[in-house]
């Protein structure tokens, strides 16, 4: 295995991984909610009365953040996204980590993140075996 080092961007990653694992935290202990995607995603299909108004700014907040970097960062920060799969793949790996979020109650940010600090058995589980799946998937589709 070797390793990109023109974008290997370690301190990139660690401010990233700061900012979510301190949004998740901030939002747990001021709202006593759990910060994960599909979960909020899922709770706009059925919203209980004034539940919908935050969880529509937090998807608008996750679709700008991007937009807003891609406005405001210096253009050696910024880089063309390389995709080597088909609309086809693309559309099947959605479902299927769609179904994967619904079937394991939850998704990477929500187990991942928030039930991992928790110390919650079900999340470790749960992580595990996303995990596992996406190593065994890697290693076929790139090695086998």
């Amino acid at each position: 295995m070797t390793i990109d080092w023109l974008h290997f961007t370690p301190w990139l990653s660690l401010a990233g991984g700061l900012l979510i694992g301190g949004a998740a935290a901030l939002f747990i202990l001021l709202n006593g909610r759990v910060l994960g995607i599909s979960g909020i995603l899922g709770g706009l299909l059925a919203p209980r009365p004034g539940d919908a108004g935050w969880r529509i700014a937090f998807l608008l907040g996750l679709a700008a953040a991007p937009a807003t970097f891609w406005l405001l960062a210096p253009a050696g920060l910024l880089a063309a996204p390389r995709i080597d799969a088909g609309l086809g793949t693309l559309v099947v790996a959605g479902l299927l980590v769609g179904f994967g979020t619904r079937y394991g109650s939850g998704c990477t940010s929500g187990h991942g993140v928030c039930g991992i600090a928790r110390l919650s058995p079900r999340s470790l589980a749960a992580t595990a075996a996303f995990m596992a799946a996406g190593f065994v998937t890697v290693y076929l589709l790139r090695h086998a």
